[in-house]
């Protein structure tokens, strides 16, 4: 759609928003030595987005904007920069990491000549402020479409408020690391999606609900003791409800199992 007065129309795209963190102290450190080193790694990073189909839109300071027709282009496209940058950054063992934040967001977007405004760009520049240094964040409508495409996993950060956006904003870590699982989001009862967990966080997290559970039958336990003590000494009764939740404990205890759905980094053939 273009409004025919203003020159503007519409499209569903893919924004690509990158910058350095932590680039005014690099800057404070090293103001000569850290834009040559900014230069020299922003051009890797056009060429591979170039290389994907991607095209830059703007660079301001320390960032970059672009975009791309496909997510999975984008995503790899990220993937593919950040290896080559951690690369550069080992070679300059020296100096302090250049290390870039990048985020990735599907949405609507606004266009006038070749910017582009709007929603869709908001939620890139805010997922990219999210990410971890040297790390890719992406929005949900990005992991629906990246999910079983490329080989990496995820983790779910929850649904976080975007200034002026009126919904919350489903987004995830890519996890770089290819050993690196995450479980398939599974729906809850109000239909939302919780997303993915790293692999030890769910472990981590079945072990706390097994204590947890481990603690209330020990109170229950001891009630029963006492009760036990103080009406019937002599027949000692509490010891079977303790053996069936003995083996209750036993039977849910997380013996290094892995919770259902654990999805690793699809494997490329070959």
């Amino acid at each position: 759609m273009t409004d025919t007065a203003t020159g503007i129309r519409r499209k569903l795209t893919t924004i690509f928003c990158a910058d350095v963190q932590g680039y005014s102290a690099l800057v404070e450190q090293d103001e000569v030595g850290t834009i040559a080193r900014l230069k020299q790694y922003r051009a890797a990073m056009v060429e591979e987005i170039e290389r994907r189909q991607g095209r830059v839109i703007n660079t301001w300071g320390d960032g970059l904007l672009a975009e791309f027709a496909s997510p999975v282009e984008a995503v790899s496209c990220a993937v593919e920069v950040q290896r080559r940058l951690e690369i550069l950054n080992g070679g300059e063992a020296e100096r302090p990491p250049m290390q870039f934040r990048i985020g990735i967001n599907l949405g609507d977007v606004m266009v006038e000549g070749d910017d582009l405004y709007g929603e869709g760009v908001n939620v890139a520049a805010r997922l990219e402020s999210l990410a971890e240094p040297g790390g890719i964040c992406i929005s949900g409508t990005v992991f629906e479409q990246v999910r079983k495409k490329i080989n990496v996993g995820f983790s779910f950060l929850g649904k976080r408020e975007i200034k002026n956006i009126a919904e919350p904003v489903p987004a995830y870590h890519v996890l770089l690391d290819q050993k690196t699982e995450a479980t398939t989001p599974r729906r809850t009862d109000d239909g939302a999606s919780p997303g993915a967990l790293r692999q030890p966080e769910v472990v981590n997290r079945a072990m706390a609900e097994w204590t947890r559970l481990a603690w209330r039958f020990g109170v229950i336990l001891a009630g029963l003791i006492i009760i036990n003590l103080l009406t019937s000494h002599r027949t000692l009764w509490f010891v079977w409800p303790m053996l069936g939740m003995g083996l209750f404990l036993a039977l849910r205890f997380p013996f290094g199992s892995f919770p259902e759905g654990l999805w690793p980094p699809r494997r490329r053939d070959g």
